[in-house]
């Protein structure tokens, strides 16, 4: 015997369907790759003397890997792909002692 299935099924179905096709149209625009606009070169300074700024460096403790990581992540967040200008590791007490919190309070105290 063949069930059918109820309306309301077909239409949660169909609903899922499109928003999947909407979500792959997003994840394929987001891969495809970014085309940057040409930068125009800076008007020359009148009298400066001061040294040009040097260009920062990518840190050599964060590898290509955990960079394309952190954009991907950021990209996911945000919904648009972003382009990454600098990375800085912070250490801060403040951070470990949140954590300490976070995890003691999850902690059943009563019994």
């Amino acid at each position: 015997m063949i069930e059918t299935i109820p309306g309301s099924l077909v239409a949660a179905i169909e609903e899922l369907r499109r928003e999947i096709a909407a979500l792959s149209q997003r994840v394929a625009k987001m891969e495809q790759p970014v085309v940057e606009a040409p930068v125009a070169p800076a008007a020359p300074a009148a009298a400066s003397t001061a040294a040009p700024a040097p260009e920062p460096e990518a840190p050599s403790n964060v590898t290509k890997e955990e960079l394309l990581a952190i954009s991907a992540a950021i990209a996911a967040y945000i919904g648009v792909r972003v382009h990454i200008k600098q990375i800085r590791l912070i250490s801060s007490r403040a951070w470990a002692q949140e954590g300490r919190v976070s995890i003691q309070a999850s902690h059943r105290l009563h019994g």
